[in-house]
């Protein structure tokens, strides 16, 4: 319906609109203070990229009320691994923070978003450029890969720091004797993750087959 079009346009808008502000401030950032600047990024940014990931979980209540018609498993992956990273590893940390990782890790989602939203407001208005419906399904190939060793690489600098504050480690009383220690629960993840991408990936070429597919057949027939 034209109501639920327009709410998806204005918050793709608003999801443009975050990451291209964060982005813009990460190059002249780099630009005015060199490698300087690269340390105190979170600081200077993490609220919106805070604001920005939260905002993004509506995008599995979209999926899943049926006004996107994306598939709900691999946009669920990838959501719930930017939140675990940005708010349980790197927010929960503050050594973390500061390290350049974060920064690499805060460049790639917002390159791609950037990409990806505004290619989502032209479809919701029924534009299809081809030259950015190319890169929209091309760049995240390259990308989504190197983000996730850039998320596997924040969680192990993180480790040291999880062992040594116990932060999120639970030990219950007697008589339950039970206790999670959260360094393993960690690295337990990093399997996951790394099973995650290879189905993401799949997903992700899946995509780019059909809609660059269907590009190409629409440009021949114009």
């Amino acid at each position: 319906s034209f109501t639920m079009n327009t709410y998806l346009f204005v918050y793709d808008l608003m999801q443009f609109c975050g990451h291209s502000w964060i982005f813009t401030n990460m190059i002249i950032r780099f630009m005015s203070f060199g490698k300087d600047s690269l340390a105190d990024t979170f600081y200077s940014i993490g609220l919106v990229m805070r604001l920005c990931q939260m905002l993004s979980v509506l995008e599995i209540l979209h999926i899943l009320i049926g006004i996107d018609k994306s598939r709900l498993f691999p946009r669920f992956l990838q959501i719930t691994e930017r939140i675990i990273v940005l708010f349980v590893v790197i927010n929960s940390q503050e050594e973390v923070q500061g390290k350049y990782v974060v920064c690499i890790l805060f460049f790639l989602w917002n390159l791609l978003d950037m990409v990806r939203y505004t290619y989502n407001m032209l479809a919701r208005t029924g534009i299809y450029y081809l030259p950015l419906t190319w890169l929209n399904f091309s760049l995240c190939i390259p990308l989504y890969p190197l983000s996730v060793l850039a998320k596997a690489f924040a969680i192990c600098v993180s480790l040291p720091y999880f062992e040594s504050f116990g932060t999120y480690s639970i030990k219950l009383p007697f008589p339950f004797a039970f206790s999670i220690y959260f360094p393993y629960v960690l690295k337990m993840y990093l399997l996951v993750l790394f099973i995650g991408m290879c189905f993401i990936i799949q997903n992700l070429l899946s995509e780019r087959k059909a809609h660059l597919g269907t590009s190409n057949i629409k440009k021949k027939r114009s």
